[in-house]
């Protein structure tokens, strides 16, 4: 049935009885939801019911690579990690790249399902079909780095790729990562739903090879996708010498870099000490992923102090904002450092990085004093004071522990008004833009399934000025609804599905996206795809995310912003003056909704709309 891309394996692992069974991949699904976050979100829906326990054993963790994973298609190794949010409680998703999403697709399978909780530490090893249960008692507490090199001299084979978690994970922290080589899957507490299960890592090795429906037309159709790259103006060699750490002087120049918890962002200008020129004088090499020619991922060392001798393959754009700019830290060794000891306790470093800003601020206002921080002089851009919380915060340990779990937990916690200086949406603390000055961009925040994710509908209309589908204004809160549907859907079928790296997407190929998808799946797949119906698969995954978080109670008054955004304009800088007021959020909540077909008073996806798109059945779950 299956002619190219798909192995047509499903593998479903459940660690509660060590079983192991081999499933075949519906290829209706295959058609409607093509792979990678598709995959993960029918799953999630169609087996984790509703109000489970994150870290509980009925929750799942969905491994999904796509159908150009492993291929000859350039940066395409890329996967979905997909479960129930501890964090947020909505639909938690992350992609990574690195090597780990091809070595699951050489070892025969397009998804890997883990259910079930192991009554003691174990990790798995997968070779070419064949499963197995080891052990992880001694690796319980090492770090990621270490825990990758013991497995690695345990199964005799270095080239063996590893998933895992660290200290964060095994204790179950919120905001846990899980980390494949220096890769994450950084988001959603993902990691935390794998220590829940007491599965410290899992190790692939495959030797399979993935077949292609029909080489002609996929080396065309890769050439129009090369063309594309080196035809971009930012990719080659911007790009591939800087990596997203070059977006720090860029939005630092828009005015909206947000710096010290968002209260000065505008004014407070961290270029000369975090920005492109530091940043490079730090770097000594570059990571690719499997068969990307770009190679991103700046490798810098750390140079001065205490930190001196600190290796990090980042810290990435987003990283440079949740360690530096958002903390006001302006030493960039003190942010390579923190970018590696987060890889290495297994961290979310935009979640932690953002928590620990909003506690900063706490200090600052006096709601948190030295008897709380346990004698630690926590104020904006102590850098010393960021490492201690940190590392902390892995052991849930002091200060740190209270700020483990996120911003919106810790501010349950801690009262006193503190709810309105925790940046997060829907639990997710914000990555690196003020969406004060790109309301799109805000728009989306609000409205992503996995709370405030620029990867879910990033509007690059606005931050890089791109003209696709239209110029616009990204000050204006009129039209935004309509934009955010386009962005969030064309993102997910054309990145997050099949699966491809977003940054060539954003840098490269956005004007070709659509069609190219379609070229690229008919020539790998031999699935024929539509430029329709390449952007329907978005809209469909959409839509089943979104109904799931129904399902979980979320409304459309959880689509909303921090109050700081909503009420207190930009301080300084080229953004001056702008924020998004309640009412452009609702003028903008209601054009989405009604772009999407979604019910305006509670955000819930029509019947009409989930039939349309072979969703019926979702709807009969949500009794529409």
């Amino acid at each position: 049935m299956y002619k190219g891309g798909y192995t047509g394996k499903v593998l479903r692992i459940n660690l509660t009885d060590q079983s192991v069974k081999e499933e075949d991949l519906p290829f209706q699904m295959a058609k409607d939801f093509i792979g990678g976050a598709g995959f993960g979100i029918k799953y999630l829906f169609d087996e984790v019911p509703a109000n489970t326990d994150a870290l509980g054993p009925d929750n799942k963790l969905i491994f999904s690579p796509g159908p150009f994973s492993g291929t000859t298609v350039p940066c395409a190794s890329r996967m979905a990690v997909t479960a129930k949010s501890p964090l947020t409680g909505a639909v938690g998703m992350g992609l990574s790249g690195g090597h780990f999403p091809v070595e699951l697709k050489f070892a025969g399978y397009d998804v890997m399902i883990i259910e079930g909780q192991s009554p003691e530490p174990v990790y798995i090893f997968i070779k070419n079909g064949d499963v197995k249960f080891r052990s992880a008692k001694k690796l319980w507490g090492m770090k990621t780095t270490d825990t990758q090199q013991i497995i690695k001299n345990d199964l005799k084979d270095q080239n063996v790729r590893i998933a895992c978690i660290g200290p964060a994970g095994e204790n179950q922290i919120k905001i846990a990562a899980i980390i494949n080589e220096w890769r994450a899957v950084g988001r959603k507490g993902l990691g935390a739903v794998m220590g829940s299960k007491n599965l410290k890592a899992i190790a692939v090795r495959g030797s399979d090879k993935i077949q292609i429906a029909d080489k002609d037309k996929l080396k065309q159709a890769k050439k129009v996708f090369t063309t594309a790259m080196n035809d971009s103006e930012v990719l080659y060699p911007a790009f591939a010498k800087l990596g997203t750490g070059m977006v720090v002087d860029h939005t630092c120049h828009m005015g909206i870099f947000p710096t010290k918890n968002y209260t000065t962002t505008g004014e407070y200008d961290p270029i000369e000490k975090i920005g492109v020129a530091v940043q490079t004088d730090r770097t000594v090499t570059r990571e690719h992923c499997y068969g990307c020619p770009v190679g991103c991922s700046q490798v810098k060392l750390a140079k001065t102090g205490d930190y001196a001798g600190t290796l990090s393959e980042g810290p990435e754009f987003e990283t440079m904002y949740s360690f530096g700019g958002v903390t006001g830290v302006e030493n960039i060794d003190a942010i390579i450092a923190a970018d590696r000891l987060a890889d290495e306790m297994g961290f979310d470093t935009m979640s932690s990085g953002v928590s620990i800003a909003f506690a900063m601020e706490l200090y600052e206002k006096g709601i948190l004093t030295k008897e709380d921080t346990g004698g630690i002089e926590l104020n904006f851009g102590n850098d010393k004071a960021m490492m201690t919380i940190l590392k902390q915060m892995s052991y849930r340990e002091g200060l740190g522990g209270l700020l483990a779990d996120g911003s919106k937990i810790a501010a349950q916690k801690i009262g006193k008004g503190s709810e309105k200086y925790a940046m997060h949406v829907k639990g997710l603390e914000l990555p690196a833009y003020d969406v004060r000055g790109a309301k799109a961009h805000g728009l989306n925040y609000a409205t992503s399934f996995t709370g405030a994710d620029h990867c879910r509908g990033y509007a690059f209309q606005e931050v890089f000025g791109i003209p696709i589908p239209k110029e616009v204004d990204r000050f204006a809160a009129k039209g935004k609804g309509e934009l955010t549907k386009w962005n969030q859907d064309i993102r997910t079928a054309v990145t997050d599905a099949p699966t491809m790296c977003g940054f060539i997407f954003d840098m490269a190929v956005i004007g070709i996206a659509a069609q190219n998808t379609a070229d690229l799946m008919e020539a790998v797949t031999g699935i024929a795809y539509t430029t329709d119906d390449v952007l329907l698969v978005g809209e469909r995954i959409n839509n089943l995310a979104r109904a799931f978080n129904v399902r979980e109670g979320f409304t459309r008054a959880d689509d909303t912003l921090p109050e700081r955004l909503l009420t207190e304009p930009i301080p300084g800088g080229a953004s001056k003056g702008h924020f998004i007021s309640k009412e452009e959020l609702k003028l903008m909540l209601d054009e989405y909704y009604t772009a999407r077909g979604w019910n305006l008073e509670t955000g819930s996806p029509s019947r009409e709309k989930l039939t349309a798109l072979n969703l019926a059945y979702a709807a009969d779950v949500l009794n529409l």
